[in-house]
């Protein structure tokens, strides 16, 4: 194959996992809620499956082209630096969360479900003056299930609050799959070289199909993290799916860019290994841990059980990649 159609294929593979993104809002298909348990288990699996391919895979292959170690440590370093920069960016970015603007958080509230007829009913009922002279807004949630009390502090709290919220975790998704996308995109460096798995004509490196199971894989609870939120917004189950996607559509574009950088500089593909696998460490010791334990801190054991289970699953799973 071309250059052209070398890309192609690195493109492809990209993008298949940013569809497996989705998959994290299939189980709202069949289940309204998600429970903690296995919330903090699936972010635990995503991280052990990040670290052990990192390290039997990208650290290993790295290390393996380096002509010095020092090598491996300059990409190591500049993966931790693009995390953390992409993080104090988003950080300064306003998203304007103080919760003020009723009526535009209402119309985003309302309207996406499944049942939006039921919902537009209940607009109209908010309108009428109520016995207690409520506002419109908050009738309107307290109304929403028949329950009154029952329903009625979190749902206001959602539709001014975490609306907002819900847009920087999107953004802090979105970013950080670029250089997810990197390591995909650096582990099919020895596209179409011997002693890879034959795919469509083409032989794939071995790191190539491991990695981009690896990171289809950990997309997965990134997609239900996208998708709790939007589910309590009332937002329709098909939209949560590509809701999910998007954040991961910078995969396919970091794949096709490291993918060409390696292959047009190979004397930089030892720093492209420890590139991508800076990234994915760090993001799993920033983000996917203290995530976990953050949704497992009412569980008895505040989640740690949970953690180190999905821990576990994840790097004993991605052990054969160190022997092949």
């Amino acid at each position: 194959m071309g250059v052209l159609e070398n890309l192609v294929f690195v493109f492809v593979a990209g993008l298949l996992t940013a569809f497996a993104t989705g998959l994290g809002a299939v189980p709202f298909f069949f289940v309204d809620e998600f429970s903690d348990r296995w919330r903090v288990a699936l972010w635990g699996l995503a991280g052990g499956i990040m670290v052990s391919a990192s390290v039997f895979g990208l650290v290993t292959e790295g290390l393996a082209a380096a002509t010095g170690r020092w090598q491996l440590a300059v990409g190591l370093l500049a993966g931790v630096v693009l995390v953390v920069v992409a993080d104090a960016v988003l950080d300064h970015v306003d998203i304007g969360g103080d919760g003020h603007d009723h009526d535009d958080s209402h119309h985003h509230g309302a309207g996406d479900d499944d049942d939006h007829d039921h919902s537009d009913d209940q607009a109209h009922e908010v309108t009428r003056p109520s016995p207690d002279g409520g506002r419109g807004h908050t009738d309107g949630h307290t109304h929403a299930d028949g329950h009154g009390h029952d329903h009625h502090v979190d749902p206001q709290a959602i539709v001014e609050g975490d609306l907002k919220k819900l847009v920087l975790i999107l953004g802090v998704l979105t970013v950080h799959s670029f250089p997810e996308g990197v390591a995909v995109g650096v582990s099919f460096a020895e596209l179409g070289f011997e002693g890879g798995i034959p795919v469509l004509g083409l032989t794939v490196p071995v790191l190539a199909v491991f990695m981009t199971v690896a990171i289809s894989i950990h997309n997965v609870p990134e997609g239900l993290a996208i998708s709790i939120p939007l589910q309590e917004l009332g937002v329709s189950r098909w939209r949560m799916v590509g809701a999910a996607v998007f954040s991961s559509l910078p995969q396919p574009i970091g794949a096709v860019i490291a993918f060409y950088f390696v292959r047009i500089a190979r004397e930089f593909l030892p720093i492209g290994f420890g590139f991508a696998a800076g990234a994915m460490i760090f993001l799993v010791l920033t983000e996917f841990i203290p995530e976990a334990l953050s949704v497992g801190r009412e569980l008895p054991g505040r989640g740690y059980r949970e953690l180190a289970v999905g821990l576990t699953v994840g790097v004993l799973g991605m052990v054969p990649l160190a022997f092949v």
